[in-house]
């Protein structure tokens, strides 16, 4: 009885102190004494336990639950909450704030039911997070967030329920994307959060996204290539390749998978031109690899030939004493290592043979081959490879060999205490684009620039001679010069990308003279930044009060950020309902700068109204002071805006 009363007393001197009414607080109390009663009394709190007993044992649809009085409901959904019920008193409190139970406008009930509700509802999305139900989370956080937005109250708590929604970004994406192929509608939604995950960091490279350094980042996008079919890949870094060389890259490593898993040699020819297209020094080997599985052996070996460097000849030479045997022995292991793995809807073998005994291949090498490339059919015996022989397995590579042991797969990378953007950097500067991608071995980026493994030379032989007998049998191939084997890519040294401007001190913003749009300026000055997002912000919300633009908005925002703006402007007009927004910039601080991308972090004063179908106003407005981060990219030779957040 005394640890009973005891509990009573400081459950009672413990209310929660997070602004609701003095009545409110009094009928939770009142709810805790009458619980403290009933407990204490033997006989009545026996027939209380009996009646749970009979209802457990009673049809499963039968659940214990209380009765609780209108003027008490507050506070009884208060306890539901402190007793670790949040998304039960969250949706409680949802239909309480709905009609007809609507309370009356401005009454301690409907301010205690708000405040309620978004308490609640961070706590539901903090236990469904918990349980790695982050849609689920996603979902309660969104619904949180129209609540309170309709009642026009609570713009703190607001903030925070759109705070836990951002967090939760990366989370959903490996939940959407992890789901079955045939999910479609769900994976769409997560292709999308990756697009604007992206977007907002700047592309691969990019480090617009405080909340998710380079290590996390790195970690997360292993996870997510996992997930993602060869055609979904080729898809998203196609669309980044414009801004990104990561990118660009992987979109051609995707574009090789497919064409050589689904024999379609026409994409290979696709990835092969995107790669020459990229400009990028210390390409040859796997130009060379491209080539010869479009059946232009003499663009191979030449590609090769200029690719290597004395050391990769000489470990060549080691190889085999045949060319075409080397590039064939490199291609096979580069499909096998960099270019099949990584998808999750394919499963293919390295297979040289069977891919250039597929009559698609053939056709289209035919069609693509040069009479003057061609030889007689006879060819083949002129490769003069033992064919009775077996292939030897690979020997483990030996300090005596010419070259440098292979990288442990699975080790993880030494910093040696200097950060990822800096190491990264002094790689590009030292080495060019090959080492920049090597310092991210988590990210699967292509690796074909390290060591192979050593194989002897029958071995490599033997192996490769069965795949360039298959090409000699309807190819009818030149033969070639005796040229480098396989090998890593050459890399040379290319200019480095531009080091971002330290950040300017904060300064008052002064305001921005009339804008000159579409914003050309190669380095725009603060103010002219300013007038963009000023533009931008006085076209969102022409959009959302149901207007048009006075200026397009195609030359203020990249697609990501319409599309945002057209999906929040379809529900509105879902629900028959406007916005008027008013936002005014404070100050604007350019922290970053490149030639093509310019991070800012600007305070504003923001004021919103929600409007019915007959303009009436919907709840109180809403007033808020606001410090973001907006991120501005640079194509066509135009400005634009491509990702904002909060700041940190």
């Amino acid at each position: 009885m005394q640890s009973l009363l005891r509990t009573l007393q400081q459950r009672v001197d413990r209310a929660p102190d997070k602004g609701f009414t003095q009545e409110t607080l009094l009928a939770r109390e009142e709810l805790l004494r009458a619980s403290a009663d009933l407990l204490s009394d033997s006989s009545r709190r026996q027939a209380y336990e009996s009646g749970l007993t009979a209802l457990a044992g009673s049809a499963p649809a039968l659940m214990p639950a209380l009765d609780v009085s209108t003027s008490k409901e507050v506070g009884g959904l208060l306890l539901l909450l402190e007793a670790g019920q949040a998304f039960e008193s969250f949706e409680l409190a949802c239909r309480a704030l709905q009609p007809p139970q609507t309370p009356a406008l401005g009454s301690t009930r409907e301010a205690d039911l708000a405040l309620l509700a978004g308490l609640a509802c961070l706590a539901a999305a903090v236990d469904l997070r918990q349980q790695r139900r982050y849609e689920a989370a996603a979902q309660t956080l969104r619904q949180g967030q129209h609540l309170l937005q309709r009642m026009g109250q609570l713009p703190a708590i607001r903030q925070q329920l759109s705070d836990e929604l951002d967090g939760l970004r990366p989370y959903r994406v490996l939940d959407l994307l992890s789901r079955n192929l045939t999910a479609q509608a769900e994976r769409a939604e997560g292709l999308n959060l990756l697009e604007e995950l992206v977007a907002r960091r700047g592309g691969l490279e990019g480090f617009g996204d405080p909340s998710m350094g380079p290590e996390e980042f790195q970690a997360f996008f292993k996870q997510i290539r996992a997930f993602l079919t060869v055609q979904e890949q080729v898809d998203l870094f196609s669309r980044w390749a414009e801004a990104s060389a990561a990118a660009d890259f992987l979109a051609s490593t995707a574009l090789t998978a497919s064409g050589f898993a689904q024999r379609k040699p026409e994409r290979i020819a696709a990835a092969r031109e995107r790669l020459e297209a990229s400009g990028q020094d210390g390409l040859q080997p796997l130009l060379a690899c491209l080539h010869l599985l479009l059946g232009q052996v003499e663009k191979a070996s030449s590609a090769f030939e200029q690719g290597a460097t004395p050391e990769l000849k000489r470990w060549a030479e080691q190889q085999s004493s045949d060319s075409l045997a080397q590039l064939c022995a490199y291609c096979r292991d580069w499909l096998a290592r960099d270019v099949l793995p990584g998808y999750r809807d394919l499963e293919a073998d390295p297979d040289l043979e069977a891919y250039f005994a597929d009559r698609d291949v053939q056709a289209y090498v035919e069609q693509h081959d040069s009479p003057s490339a061609r030889l007689p059919a006879t060819t083949e015996s002129a490769f003069g490879w033992d064919m009775g022989s077996a292939p030897v397995s690979a020997a483990p590579a030996s300090p005596s060999g010419g070259f440098p042991e292979q990288e442990d797969e699975d080790e993880q990378w030494d910093w040696d205490g200097t950060s990822w953007l800096e190491s990264l950097r002094e790689a590009w500067d030292s080495h060019g684009p090959a080492s920049w991608m090597e310092r991210m071995p988590h990210w699967q980026w292509q690796r074909q620039w390290k060591w192979p493994s050593r194989r002897t030379t029958t071995g490599v032989a033997v192996a490769a001679g069965v795949a360039l007998l298959a090409i000699a049998s309807f190819v009818r191939l030149r033969s070639p010069a005796p040229g480098p084997g396989r090998t890593p890519i050459a890399v040379q040294p290319v200019a480095p990308p531009a080091v971002p401007i330290k950040p300017t001190p904060p300064v008052k913003a002064t305001p921005a003279a009339e804008p000159s749009l579409p914003l050309r300026e190669e380095a725009p000055s603060e103010a002219q930044v300013q007038a963009l997002l000023e533009a931008w912000l006085d076209a969102k919300a022409a959009i959302l009060a149901g207007k048009d633009s006075r200026i397009p908005l195609e030359v203020l925002a990249r697609p990501s950020q319409l599309d945002r703006l057209g999906s929040e402007r379809d529900a509105d007009q879902a629900r028959g309902e406007t916005q008027t927004i008013s936002t005014d910039i404070t100050n604007l601080v350019i922290n970053e700068r490149d030639a093509n991308r310019i991070a800012a972090t600007v305070g504003l004063s923001y004021t919103d109204q929600r409007l019915n179908s007959k303009g009436d106003p919907q709840g109180e407005p809403s007033k808020m002071e606001l410090r973001n981060l907006y991120v501005f990219g640079r194509d066509g030779g135009i400005w634009r805006l491509v990702s904002f957040q909060k700041a940190p």
